[in-house]
């Protein structure tokens, strides 16, 4: 049996609802009477002219004027475009306008599929845009701001690299003399830095007292080989040949040439001084080698550098290194020869970045049998970049950069523009960018103006922020207990 308590909550409670009723229909009857302010709209009435800015179209004022913000005048408000809004949409009424990567805003598409993270592309509709992020502008606005567009479409991207290259030696070409034994330069052949040698040809004359024991070494083994060739013991004969053959060697360390042997066994003559012969024919590039100096093991004496080839060095800038690859043809011209130009590819890449310039160097390689070209010297290189074939590509002055985002307005008619996000590739000569992702083939772009279109879509933004109610956190439902407890 229900306590008595309970039973009065229960009765007041559905009186007080039945009153409630009452007087909500008493309040309707009355506003449709006309006897209270508050009345839903009649459709006897006209609705009243407004007027709003092209620029700003938030401000909507009853009668015309000029614009508090920016000054210009108010222009007549189309009908069904207040504050409210177009109505939505039923669903199937609506347009797709592309498809999105749920994570990814850039990554569109215009058809269904995966996004690069394995997830289902999701439709974005006309209808969808976010709020303040599609503006409109009067066309005749638009037309005095110089708006312009430019469509989105597949071209080849080409690039020509201009740079500057440095003239090297050919480096498996550089050769350095040493001394391999400690001694007294008696005469110099070779006196000259930038003289030409050719291979064999005699540097210097060497007096040196261990070439003079190696020599004496040699004829005595030489004689002791003559004496036990006809022995009766075999193994002594074997034991003068190697002696023999271990001195040959020494000489032979010592850089004596073996014509000069060939010369101490015919005469059987100790010669004081040795003659150095050049190895490699070549420039010589550094000499640090004077007559009666002494000399030690290991000191470099000549270097000499073969310039019947040389390279270029030529400086690649990290932006353009996606042009460049090696076996590309370039071209180099000499500035001092009437602007000369020679044909070569590139031979090599170097894998690191030059600290001081922050470029890469692309060597080339060149004949140069006359000697035109000398090391350190600067030419002009021209490297024609490989193409880019059927990309999706924008003038470069329809992307505002912002540091860290890439933006472009998208013209989508009647005076509307949406601001997109890009991921952009490659920047070819003729001033255009590569899309990545961001924008489809066919939409058009704004190229002019669209600094003004992101400063009004920024301040739209900021508007619809601070106008924009804040969510309130809802109440849970009341259970059993607490409807047991209310009652």
């Amino acid at each position: 049996m229900m306590r008595p308590r309970r039973l009065f909550l229960i009765v007041t409670l559905s009186v007080l609802l039945t009153l409630s009723g009452v007087g909500w229909y008493a309040v309707q009857c009355a506003g449709q009477m006309g006897w209270l302010p508050f009345s839903g709209p009649s459709p006897a009435h006209a609705e009243k002219q407004k007027y709003t800015c092209g620029m700003h179209p938030f401000i909507i004022q009853d009668e015309p004027g000029t614009c508090p913000i920016c000054g210009m005048t108010l222009t007549p408000l189309k009908a069904g475009t207040g504050d409210a809004g177009p109505a939505e949409k039923p669903k199937g009424e609506r347009k797709i306008k592309y498809w999105q990567a749920p994570m990814d805003p850039t990554y569109i598409r215009d058809e269904p599929g995966k996004s690069p993270m394995g997830m289902d592309l999701v439709p974005v509709y006309e209808d969808e845009a976010p709020a303040g992020a599609v503006i409109s502008i009067d066309p005749v606005t638009s037309q005095n701001m110089g708006v312009r567009t430019a469509l989105v479409e597949r071209r080849t991207l080409h690039r020509t690299i201009r740079t500057v290259g440095l003239v090297g030696y050919d480096e498996p070409r550089v050769y350095s003399v040493n001394a391999k034994v400690e001694g007294w330069i008696e005469r110099l052949h070779v006196d000259e830095t930038g003289q030409v040698v050719k291979k064999g040809q005699p540097l210097l004359e060497i007096y040196s007292p261990k070439l003079v024991s190696a020599q004496e070494e040699y004829l005595l083994a030489l004689r002791n080989r003559a004496t036990l060739k006809e022995s009766a013991f075999p193994q002594i004969a074997q034991g003068a040949e190697r002696l023999l053959e271990s001195s040959r060697k020494r000489l032979q360390y010592y850089d004596i040439s073996d014509r000069q042997i060939a010369e101490l066994e015919k005469t059987g003559n100790v010669r004081k001084t040795l003659t150095l012969y050049a190895p490699f024919k070549g420039i010589v590039t550094m000499k640090m080698a004077f007559e009666g100096q002494f000399i030690k093991a290991g000191l470099e004496l000549f270097k000499i550098g073969d310039i019947s080839n040389v390279w270029v060095y030529a400086d690649i800038y990290e932006y353009e290194l996606p042009w460049v690859k090696v076996g590309q043809e370039a071209e180099v011209r000499l500035p001092f020869a009437g602007g000369k130009t020679i044909t070569a590819k590139i031979d090599y890449l170097y894998p690191y970045v030059e600290p001081k310039t922050r470029t890469v160097k692309a060597r080339l390689k060149f004949a140069n049998p006359d000697f035109e070209l000398k090391p350190d010297m600067y030419v002009n290189v021209r490297i024609k970049g490989s193409e880019v074939r059927g990309v999706l590509s924008v003038p470069a002055e329809a992307v505002i950069n912002s540091g860290e985002k890439r933006i472009a307005f998208v013209a989508l008619g009647e005076g509307k523009f949406e601001p997109r996000k890009l991921k952009i590739g490659l920047q070819d000569e003729e001033g255009y960018l590569q899309i990545a992702q961001g924008l489809l083939e066919g939409e058009r772009v704004v190229t002019s103006a669209q600094f003004m279109l992101d400063s009004e879509s920024k301040l739209r933004e900021v508007i619809q922020k601070m106008l924009e109610p804040k969510k309130e956190p809802s109440a849970e439902p009341a259970g059993e207990a607490d409807l047991e407890e209310l009652f």
